[in-house]
């Protein structure tokens, strides 16, 4: 893969999907009307990048929970997560698409130290359909 297209969907998908601010759907849609681009394999590297930061945002949380224990965050929006991974488990993982909520989700889980392979399941299965989406409306 050395295209700079699919290099920086890879990239911001990934960050997209980490605790820090970014989307990748602008470039997706775009990279869908180039023709040089198969829709399927724009869908792959999307999935994979944002899969991967989901992951990483997940690592994060358990590591923190390890390194530095506190009994509950301090934000906000952290409680909430937490309060969502404590009622539904790994399940709302499911969800971690979502914007404002996803990134949290998969941080609080992660800091429960949810179950790590189904947990991991959830996330590339709730990137990819959101992926999926996008590309259908593309096509």
């Amino acid at each position: 893969m050395t295209d700079p297209g699919l290099w920086g969907l890879f990239l911001s998908s990934f960050i997209a999907s980490t605790l820090m601010p970014g989307g990748s759907e602008i470039l997706l849609g775009y990279l869908l009307t180039q023709p040089e681009y198969q829709p399927q394999v724009l869908l792959l590297v999307a999935s994979v990048g944002n899969s991967l930061g989901g992951i990483v945002t997940f690592a994060m949380g358990w590591w923190i929970a390890i390194r530095w224990p506190v009994p509950q965050p301090e934000k906000r929006g952290q409680r909430r997560a937490l309060s969502i991974i404590q009622r539904f488990g790994p399940a709302a993982l499911f969800l971690s698409w979502l914007p404002v909520i996803g990134d949290p989700l998969c941080f609080a889980a992660g800091w429960l130290r949810c179950h790590l392979l189904l947990s991991l399941m959830l996330i590339a299965v709730g990137k990819t359909l959101r992926y999926s989406l996008i590309v259908y409306a593309f096509n």
